[in-house]
């Protein structure tokens, strides 16, 4: 008994430790951080266009920071109230135990929490995007909501964000549904297999909207943002498909390459010589490598995984998503920390099942 209240000891003391660290890192990012990471922040924070309104990012998230009086703050102490906003919440998800102990699992949390305190020092879509998703998390941690609450909740939620915020979340249950649906029928790698068929999902979908909108989705997004950056200072991580994503086949390939370079960028270790997006792709790598054996096992087990097999294809439709529409790996890694509670929550799963029991 003893014993585990040392462990709890040492892992709640890891935490808030690794906390305070980049508290002081987040406060500091302003006055270190090059101007290009405050592209955003400075539409969010002066709105020079006049974007604010009620629907699509920019516009509803430079509302929420008006109404809040954010924007009104200086970045560094934005800063100060952000980062212990999102420390809290992952704290009240929970701190497993031996977070205190050097593993690759670990580590890979720890650099998330870093990257918290870069991308969201500062008016952030990424910190709406974090605490929107939150809920999902607590649904799954909640014995008393059912899974199918929690499933009708979290569509709900997708839809409700895409039809508000960032219009591609709302094609996550389409395609998580697709996979789930796909899993069910014997394959012998069910797990290659559902990504395989989200993959086919997404590109099915884009064909849909070119046909309606005359445009393929990546046409609309990746490679319209990407067009005005090709042979810029800020475009050395840019994601461009090796094929014209004007036609079906071209876009097919377009989804594919964006998909992997996103997810398991080892096209990308040609940036030797900027270790910051070394640093990226090896947490990517690590990542993506960690989710899919735990995606695996759920789906095996499903029985026993209703919640965390839901997170899980919640995460491979976003990452399958952001190989349509992510122009570059830095902000591939930013929109990951954005749903970070829900990838915080399918790499300690274990965990909080023994909570609960």
């Amino acid at each position: 008994m003893i014993q585990v209240k040392r462990t709890i000891q040492k892992n709640t003391a890891a935490f808030l430790l690794i906390a305070m660290a980049n508290l002081v890192i987040a406060f500091l990012s302003f006055f270190v951080l090059p101007p290009k990471f405050f592209y955003d922040a400075a539409i969010i924070a002066y709105d020079k266009g006049n974007e604010i309104g009620y629907f699509g990012s920019y516009p509803l998230t430079i509302l929420l920071y008006k109404i809040s009086g954010f924007r009104y703050l200086p970045f560094p102490i934005i800063a100060l109230i952000q980062f212990p906003i999102l420390i809290y919440i992952l704290y009240k998800i929970g701190v497993p135990d031996h977070f205190e102990k050097i593993n690759v699992k670990n580590i890979l949390v720890y650099l998330a929490i870093f990257m918290m305190a870069i991308f969201m020092s500062m008016p952030s879509k990424e910190f709406v995007t974090f605490l929107y998703v939150s809920p999902i998390v607590f649904m799954c941690l909640n014995n008393h909501i059912s899974i199918k609450k929690t499933l009708f909740y979290t569509i709900l939620l997708l839809v409700i964000f895409g039809a508000f915020y960032r219009p591609y979340y709302a094609l996550i249950p389409i395609i998580g549904g697709g996979m789930y649906a796909v899993s069910r029928i014997t394959f012998k790698n069910k797990t290659i297999t559902s990504i395989f068929y989200g993959l086919l999902i997404a590109v099915f979908l884009s064909f849909s909207h070119g046909i309606i909108k005359g445009k393929y989705l990546s046409e609309i997004s990746r490679e319209v943002v990407n067009s005005d950056r090709v042979g810029s200072a800020d475009a050395n991580s840019i994601i461009i498909s090796p094929v014209k994503t004007d036609t079906w086949y071209g876009e097919t390939i377009g989804i594919f390459y964006g998909f992997f370079t996103v997810n398991v960028p080892i096209n990308g270790l040609k940036h030797i010589l900027s270790p910051q997006i070394i640093v990226f792709i090896i947490w990517q790598l690590l990542l993506f490598y960690i989710l899919l054996v735990r995606f695996s096992k759920c789906l095996k087990d499903r029985k026993n995984y209703p919640k965390e097999l839901l997170v899980l294809l919640i995460i491979f439709s976003f990452f399958i998503v952001q190989g349509v529409f992510e122009p570059d790996l830095g902000t591939a890694v930013r929109h990951k920390i954005g749903i970070f509670p829900l990838i915080y929550f399918a790499l300690y799963y274990e965990h909080f099942r023994k909570k609960l029991q």
